[in-house]
């Protein structure tokens, strides 16, 4: 048996900021509003003129990543990658990154687990170098979720919250099991899924549909019961986080860094007070890029090591909660 490390960090976000008093002119909102409801200042959104997708942003990302791990491209072994706004409906951006980066025909994988993206993917690639069947797998989180949202004052309680980005990491073997993810933690409530939901386009609501109806009809814009989802985000991130400490034998005392996905800055600093973590103990960058979805944790967790929070030896924990419901945590010993 065998464990997996990460051996290398990239991330990639869009040079375009928009401002809440930018989002204001758009719609009936203002600055003071959104900070107060999601502690958001400003997010990253591809610009009209520009050629980034979820796959062109995931292989920027990634080729930092690959980079910093001392790898090539020819050392990878198996891609997974995680977005719920893939370039096309069909297929998968996976395949987009094989070609992209030009790697010799290695499987790819794509995981549509939505917020809960990123953990699943890493749970994935882990359990397969666990096994030995790959020694080094590219995991990507990307979103572009800019051109999908409602910005008028209709969608602004849910426009205003997400961003455009892509964070990359290299999975390789570490054959010392003390060291390196620890264990992964998955779970899922599909009963909820309405809660947090893009309706349409779908199977029953195909392309005839799409001519026929007009907004009023069908709408194809992200739905969000936000009361709804906090409630069960405080919950489900302390269980989960806790369900990986007791596998480990660890305690709250022992989490040097929390990286929660950065949903709402508000469930974030509940789990701060609920775990009695110090401000150095949690890494949040959503006000800075907003929900940036399946790429929230890996471009988190990219940061804080960037900016050395995150040292050789200690205990990691990487946390998400979101549509689906699913959610997940892993412990990793850095």
């Amino acid at each position: 048996m065998y464990n997996s490390k990460i051996i290398g960090l990239g991330k990639y976000l869009p040079e375009n900021v928009v401002t809440n008093d930018d989002l204001s002119k758009m719609m009936d909102t203002n600055d003071e509003w959104i900070q107060e409801r999601t502690g958001i200042k400003e997010r990253r959104w591809i610009p009209e003129d520009s050629n980034d997708t979820s796959a062109v942003m995931g292989a920027k990302a990634a080729k930092i990543a690959i980079e910093r791990s001392g790898l090539t491209k020819d050392d990878i072994d198996f891609i997974v990658f995680a977005t719920l706004s893939p370039d096309y409906y069909f297929p998968g951006c996976g395949v987009q990154i094989q070609d992209l980066l030009g790697l010799q025909n290695v499987g790819a994988l794509d995981v549509r687990n939505q917020c809960s993206g990123f953990i699943y993917a890493i749970s994935v690639a882990d359990q397969f170098i666990k096994t030995g069947m790959y020694k080094n797998v590219l995991v990507i989180g990307a979103e572009y979720h800019s051109n999908g949202l409602d910005k008028t004052t209709r969608g602004r309680g849910v426009t205003v919250i997400f961003g455009d980005g892509a964070g990359a990491c290299v999975l390789s073997r570490e054959e010392d099991t003390t060291k390196g993810i620890l264990s992964t933690h998955l779970h899922s409530e599909g009963k909820y899924a309405d809660k947090l939901i893009v309706a349409s386009p779908s199977i029953k609501h195909w392309v005839p549909e799409i001519i026929e109806s007009n907004e009023e009809d069908i709408s194809y814009y992200p739905y969000m019961d936000g009361t709804f989802v906090f409630k069960h985000a405080v919950v489900r991130f302390s269980e989960v986080i806790m369900e990986g400490l007791m596998k480990n034998n660890l305690t709250k005392e022992d989490i040097d860094m929390l990286i929660p996905h950065q949903a709402n800055l508000r469930i974030a600093q509940f789990i701060q007070k609920k775990f009695k973590l110090r401000d150095d103990q949690i890494f949040n960058n959503i006000m800075k890029y907003g929900n940036t979805t399946a790429a929230s944790v890996i471009i988190a967790l990219t940061e804080a090591w960037e900016e050395g929070k995150i040292k050789s030896g200690q205990h990691v924990v990487l946390a998400a909660f979101g549509s689906g419901f699913t959610w997940g945590s892993v412990i990793i010993k850095w």
